[in-house]
This record gives structure tokens, C-alpha cells and sequence, in this order.
């Protein structure tokens, strides 16, 4: 896998973590450059860390799974594609009144809740024997970068971006399953 193919894979990942970015930028009145920087952090180093725990889970089935390897990253990526942008049409309220994304805990909870699907983007990663440490790091290093991008944003602009965003990613995710399946079929 190319590394601009782990990059794009980190951006679709990315999605998720930046919507909830905007959104608390949104919640929150005023954010200070180290919390900021702490509750990217946070969900970045769930969201490189998921890929790794997936990655090993997946290297042991390796074996057993190489014929079918191609069409289950594909399920795998396609179906949390769909997933992506169904959940986007889920629109959920939030009582910002009681909710504090930047507490620790809370800060935890959504790098893990975002964090789900790269998991199983490290079992594809591990059962198409992809370089983890590289992709886990990029994945990370990326998340990061879009919560930053996305608290500033929050802060700039409405609720209307959160959905877009997430539709935006799922169509990556799937587009990579795709491209997947189409080179391992030889149609690429």
C-alpha cells in the first residue's frame, strides 16, 4: 500500500475525530491552545493505537485468510463507509449545558467511541500486510492535525459541516476498499 494510500486512509479515519472536533468547538465558549492540544492528542493516540490492537488480532488469521484478504478489507472498509454516512443522518442533540468534552474522561470516551472503526482498519491493515507502525503513526499524526483544524472551525463556523464531513469520509473509506479489491483482482 502506498503511503499516499495510508494517507488518504488516515484522512477518511481523521473524519469522525474532526466532526466531534467542530462540534465541541461549537459547545465549548472558549477553548485554550493546551486543552485544545490535549483533547487532539487524546483522540489521536486512540485513533493510531486501534489500528495496532487490530493489526494484531489480524496478523494471527493471516494465514487462514490470504485467498479472501482483497474482499474482506473491502467489506471490512465498505461496510464502515456506509456506516459513516448512515450515521450521519442521525442527527444527535447534545446538552451542552452538562457536557464538557475537554474533561479527561469525557476526552477518553470519544477517542475511544471514534477510535472503533480503526480498529478494524488494522485487521484489514494486518491481513493485507501493510507496514502498521508507519500507517498507525500516520494515522494518528493526521487525526490530530484535523481535531486542531476542527476545534478552530467549530469555533468559525455552524453545526452544518459536521454531516457533510462524515458522508465525505465514508465514501473515502469505501472508495479504499474498492481501489483494495480492484488491485488485488488485477483490474488496476
Amino acid at each position: 500500500m502506498e503511503i499516499i494510500t495510508i494517507l488518504v486512509l488516515a484522512i477518511g479515519l481523521s473524519f469522525d475525530s474532526f466532526a466531534v472536533s467542530v462540534s465541541t468547538g461549537i459547545v465549548v465558549n472558549y477553548i485554550q491552545f493546551k486543552p485544545a492540544l490535549r483533547f487532539s492528542f487524546v483522540l489521536g493516540i486512540f485513533q493510531g493505537l486501534f489500528p495496532l490492537i487490530g493489526w494484531v488480532a489480524g496478523t494471527s488469521f493471516q494465514d487462514y485468510l490470504q485467498d479472501y484478504d482483497h474482499w474482506i478489507a473491502f467489506l471490512l472498509l465498505g461496510g464502515l463507509g456506509v456506516k459513516m454516512i448512515y450515521e450521519s443522518f442521525q442527527g444527535t442533540k447534545v446538552n451542552s449545558s452538562n457536557y464538557n468534552p475537554l474533561k479527561l474522561s469525557t476526552n477518553v470516551s470519544i477517542g475511544i467511541a471514534t477510535s472503533i472503526d480503526a480498529l478494524i482498519v488494522g485487521l484489514s491493515l494486518a491481513i493485507l500486510n501493510i507496514n502498521i507502525v508507519l500507517s498507525a503513526s500516520i494515522i494518528g499524526a493526521v487525526t490530530v492535525l484535523a481535531c486542531m483544524i476542527g476545534l478552530l472551525l467549530g469555533k468559525k463556523i455552524g453545526n452544518k459541516l459536521g454531516r457533510r464531513v462524515e458522508i465525505l469520509g465514508g465514501i473515502m473509506l469505501i472508495a479504499i476498499g474498492l481501489n483494495i479489491v480492484l488491485q488485488h483482482t488485477h483490474y488496476l
